[in-house]
């Protein structure tokens, strides 16, 4: 791969910068190389004179690594990378990509659902996979047992499937998924991660490969999908990222259908087949989100001169999370300024971004 490439990931792989973070930096900057560059001096500013970027020699394992297993690299910014998940607040700087790429680059919708999945579940997952790739959609899932799988499983043999992996591309989890795997990479599957390959997946990893989910995805459709559960996270994500949720019923007695039936109370469009998906993307409706609800944010006065802005921003976070609009307000700064502030304080590990435009304290 290029030096570009090699510049690219040691900046996403850099301590401290994240989805949030990189695509500022290149912003700023222009260039990864530049990026990695000025990555020490601005982690000074922020109270941290001790970084290091990541190191080139760690940059050529990870490549070689990727090049081995024929993984291809889809970055941000670049046309291979898939459209729809580079709109979202925080997308993968880039991805390992493990099969049919252009799977990544077709209309898509995400079927996810529980582990534990009934027969019933499996059954109506695989109904629908194949009913959507019959109109040409592009089945995404997260690659877990139960309605995951079904929905794989049936969307492999018709216009294809993505799977968003919370390890490495290459690391097939769980190992009962083995045999689909082999399926999928015979033809008409696609592996996405944004972790290194051979990283075996933790428990953290997991919500950073929902959003990937979704972000591919114009709609998510849940199948038993309890009150507490991954499915419920990824809803969450797709309504912040400003796609559609849809959910299939199931009986009131069955607790893996209490989060499935709460989405409907909610709004969400009640599916019973893969045209209910087709009609409820022509009609789109709105749940309760925060990214659709929340008011354009006033127009900002220039900042005040004088002082240094990231101390004074650094006092005002604590450990709950707070609003950048209402700290850019009280700071009198302009979105530039206190974009450039918080940088410095992100990379020196003090402060982290959270979803919904908020921001905290890292822990110590």
């Amino acid at each position: 791969m290029s030096d570009a490439a090699l510049a690219w990931l040691r900046l996403a792989r850099s301590r401290n910068v994240g989805p949030q973070t990189f695509p500022r930096l290149i912003e700023r900057f222009g260039s990864a190389e530049r990026a990695l560059e000025a990555l020490p001096s601005l982690a000074a500013k922020g109270g941290e004179r001790a970084y290091q970027p990541c190191s080139e020699r760690q940059g050529r394992e990870e490549m070689a690594r990727a090049e081995a297993a024929g993984a291809v690299m889809l970055r941000l910014f670049e046309e291979d990378y898939p459209a729809p998940l580079a709109e979202i607040a925080d997308p993968p700087p880039f991805l390992w990509a493990l099969g049919d790429v252009a799977l990544a680059h077709r209309p898509a919708i995400a079927v996810i659902g529980a582990r534990n999945a009934s027969t019933l579940g499996r059954r109506m997952a695989g109904m629908l996979a194949e009913g959507l790739s019959a109109a040409g959609f592009v089945v995404v899932s997260g690659f877990a047992r139960g309605i995951d799988a079904a929905a794989h499983a049936a969307a492999v043999e018709g216009a294809g499937t993505v799977a968003a992996m919370a390890g490495g591309a290459d690391v097939i989890y769980p190992e009962q998924n083995a045999a689909l795997a082999a399926r999928m990479r015979e033809g008409g599957g696609l592996f996405l991660s944004e972790a290194p390959m051979g990283m075996q997946p933790l428990a953290r990893h997991f919500p950073r490969r929902n959003r990937i989910v979704s972000g591919l995805s114009a709609a998510t459709v849940l199948i038993e999908a309890a009150v507490r559960s991954g499915s419920l996270i990824t809803a969450r994500m797709a309504l912040e990222q400003g796609r559609e949720v849809m959910a299939v019923p199931g009986s009131p007695l069955d607790p893996r259908a209490e989060g499935c039936n709460g989405l409907i109370r909610q709004g969400a469009a009640l599916i019973r087949s893969a045209e209910d998906v087709l009609e409820a993307l022509e009609g789109p409706r709105r749940l309760l989100s925060p990214a659709r609800d929340r008011p354009a944010p006033p127009a900002l006065p220039e900042p005040e001169p004088g002082g240094d802005l990231a101390a004074r921003l650094f006092e005002l976070i604590g450990p709950s999370a707070v609003d950048l609009d209402a700290l850019a307000r009280d700071l009198g700064a302009a979105p530039s300024a206190l974009a450039a502030a918080l940088l410095e304080l992100e990379l020196a590990g003090r402060v982290e971004r959270l979803s919904g435009g908020m921001v905290a304290r890292a822990a110590e």
